[in-house]
């Protein structure tokens, strides 16, 4: 094989891409600090048990695994950054009060769970620790609405879920964990014969209420018929009033859903959950960003702390956005002229790019389009002027 060929869904990234990438990051990271989101940069290794522990069997497999050489621990590369944010609140932090964190970092994953997409997603993502209220839940999706917006998307769909309808549906019975992750997968793929198959153990009610899940996606309507037809909790209750009031504040220009099926995603959430989507090249939907409420995830670090936050990968997000413009640019002979080089140092302090071609070549160039050139000065000896090409 030859040595230049990388393995499965990993890529190098050209370029004009790659400027593309590196501006939706530094824009995005501007706008999660102008609502007050500290950035915090977690490391790509950790020991095992501080990613994995708590987080589920889906990012379990997702996970890298490879033994230290120093102390014969076994490390993983992070798969996703939220268990290691949550480490930071949790032990290096220790803040009484509220704490924003943002980061954006590479992540790398076993395997891929759609096609042509990569197994090394550029993550980026935002999180508020320490308050439980749908505030901050209603913040968390207005940054991501912000977040997207200033990357150039417009029209934005938000589809909101609570894990907690499925927990109010199954709370009566008891299931072990492996038959929980199937019907969790049913659900997601609404399968509603596997979803019989898998149930068909359980009582009549849980029965017909997991089979009616699938069927409960929609407007805000969903969610008085969820109250109809699903067994009455305080449980299923407290999730509805959740949706009904984050469905009633959401963003005026986001499009409100609701699919009280879609269990996709890590199984460290346990309240509402919500995916924006955008449109592709072709019109169809595409999933921008993806987030939810993770009370839980800080526990093994020793603080139980109300966590929400979203996250989302800016190697997709730049296919879903138009293509940067070229960077305009001024072309500039090499050489060792003395007043030649001061022109060009000059030219750069103030935020010009100034591309000096090399002797004996002409510049190659994905993403700068030279529309000036600099001159010598017939009129001035040794000066050296701009022009336009």
């Amino acid at each position: 094989m030859s040595a230049w060929v990388l393995p499965d869904h990993i890529a190098d990234v050209l370029p004009s891409e790659a400027r593309h990438i590196e501006e939706l990051r530094r824009s995005l990271l501007d706008t999660a600090r102008s609502y007050g989101y500290e950035l915090v940069m977690p490391p790509l290794l950790e020991h095992i048990e501080s990613l994995l522990t708590g987080t589920g069997e889906a990012l379990d497999l997702q996970t890298f695994k490879l033994v230290d050489q120093l102390s014969g621990r076994t490390l993983g590369l992070r798969a996703d950054s939220t268990p290691q944010v949550a480490r930071i609140d949790a032990h290096l932090l220790n803040r009484q009060g509220i704490a924003r964190l943002s980061y954006c970092g590479p992540v790398v994953h076993t395997r891929v769970d759609r096609p042509l997409a990569s197994r090394e997603p550029l993550q980026f993502g935002a999180e508020i620790y320490g308050h439980g209220g749908m505030e901050a839940d209603l913040e968390i999706i207005e940054l991501a609405k912000a977040c997207l917006r200033a990357a150039g998307l417009q029209k934005l769909h938000l589809d909101m879920a609570d894990v907690r309808v499925i927990d109010a549906v199954l709370r009566t019975v008891q299931i072990e964990a492996a038959k929980v992750t199937l019907i969790h997968s049913a659900l997601a793929a609404k399968d509603v014969a596997e979803l019989r198959s898998l149930a068909r153990e359980l009582p009549v009610r849980v029965r017909e209420d997991l089979c009616a899940l699938p069927r409960l996606f929609g407007g805000a309507e969903v969610l008085d018929e969820a109250l109809r037809l699903l067994q009455p909790s305080i449980e299923l209750e407290e999730a509805i009033r959740c949706l009904r009031w984050l469905a009633s504040h959401a963003p005026e220009e986001m499009e409100v859903s609701i699919d009280l099926a879609d269990l996709r995603g890590y199984a460290y959430y346990t309240g509402m959950r919500f995916a924006v989507f955008s449109h592709g090249s072709k019109g169809e939907p595409v999933e921008v960003a993806r987030g939810g409420r993770y009370d839980e995830v800080g526990a093994i670090f020793g603080r139980n702390r109300p966590a929400v936050g979203f996250s989302l990968d800016l190697k997709e997000l730049v296919g879903a956005v138009a293509p940067c413009p070229l960077v305009a640019a001024i072309r500039a002979p090499w050489g060792m002229d003395v007043q030649l080089r001061q022109a060009i140092a000059e030219l750069r302090a103030h935020g010009n790019t100034v591309v000096c071609v090399l002797p004996g070549h002409e510049h190659e160039v994905d993403e700068f389009r030279c529309d000036r050139e600099l001159v010598s000065d017939a009129t001035h000896s040794g000066a050296w002027t701009v022009k336009n090409i």
